[in-house]
């Protein structure tokens, strides 16, 4: 089945091209058919690009999605367009009282940051609240996951030494999970980040549930509630490119920057990147909307609770 998107994404072309299956709006109204709704927090500073990553990952479903894009009030992008943001986003505020079959909280560049520092940490305190009565099943993904963590739980995260930048292997610790279905033992991650959770943090919560960890890049998957909530520390939705844009982007900056771990062929960012993550995203990606979000959502969108 189709993605229901708004008409006009700059998504749907790009991924027309792909051969992947969306429509707009204006197609979608003609079909009786419930789909399920997603909403996307996108707090990445390249919004057009992370809206085709998840898409992309979203469309790998016999299930109709109607995907829907949230904005903070107290946040203005820099990145991105204003008549984009106009067109395809709306404020929290105008969907407060709506509800979600599952959500999407994307990282954001403000992870050197304590929490309480960044300038929209109480709008995101109140998006976190709302969603626990307004969503079936959310995915913090990267800052979003440690956000997640530390507002609903209390876990603190903490400075590395250098960044954890590359592709790492993750083992899966309760592989009869359904998120898991279909799975190897190992799986692919990027990851790109300065900061970290710490394991022993998230095993002292008895309400947490390590799900996937790594010998190199640590804490990677951690469930809460059932799977209504999963804290994901890495970038599975990441294209083949986008660590190399980022690694030749920070490059040009500083000096200090170094290679993506497990990305080039050979180790040399002349050669493309080796792809070794992108089964698994869509695996992930399509286990968590069919049994935490298709399965476990009512019918009647308006009982969730």
């Amino acid at each position: 089945m189709p993605l229901r998107l708004p008409d006009r994404l700059p998504a749907i072309e790009l991924l027309k091209h792909e051969n992947i299956f969306v429509m707009d709006d204006t197609r979608a109204h003609m079909q009786d058919i419930r789909p399920l709704k997603i909403v996307i927090l996108n707090l990445m500073p390249l919004k057009i690009t992370t809206e085709t990553d998840l898409i992309r990952l979203l469309s790998n479903t016999p299930l109709q999605l109607e995907v829907s894009f949230m904005k903070l009030r107290s946040h203005t992008p820099k990145n991105t367009p204003i008549e984009h943001m106009m067109m395809f986003y709306r404020d929290f505020e105008s969907m407060r009282d709506e509800k979600f079959d599952g959500m999407i909280i994307t990282g954001a560049p403000v992870e050197q940051l304590e929490f309480e520092d960044v300038g929209y940490w109480p709008e995101i305190q109140d998006i976190f609240a709302w969603a626990r009565t307004h969503v079936t099943s959310t995915l913090f993904i990267c800052w979003a996951a440690q956000a997640g963590l530390y507002y609903y739980y209390g876990v603190p995260k903490y400075p590395l030494e250098k960044k954890m930048f590359g592709i790492f292997p993750q083992y899966t610790l309760v592989p009869q999970l359904p998120i898991f279905r279909g799975f190897d033992d190992v799986f692919q991650m990027p990851h790109s980040r300065h900061t970290e959770v710490h394991r022993d943090d998230i095993l002292a919560r008895p309400e947490l549930t390590l799900i996937a960890e790594s010998p190199d890049s640590g804490v990677s998957i951690v469930m809460a509630r059932e799977g209504r909530e999963f804290f994901i520390t890495g970038h599975l939705e990441y294209a083949p490119n986008t660590l190399d844009t980022e690694y030749r982007r920070d490059k040009d900056i500083r000096k200090d920057v170094e290679l993506p771990r497990n990305y080039y062929r050979h180790d040399d960012p002349s050669l493309e990147p080796l792809v070794t993550w992108r089964a698994h995203a869509n695996l992930l990606y399509s286990n968590w909307i069919n049994y935490y979000v298709y399965q476990e959502t009512p019918y009647d969108i308006s009982q969730i609770k």
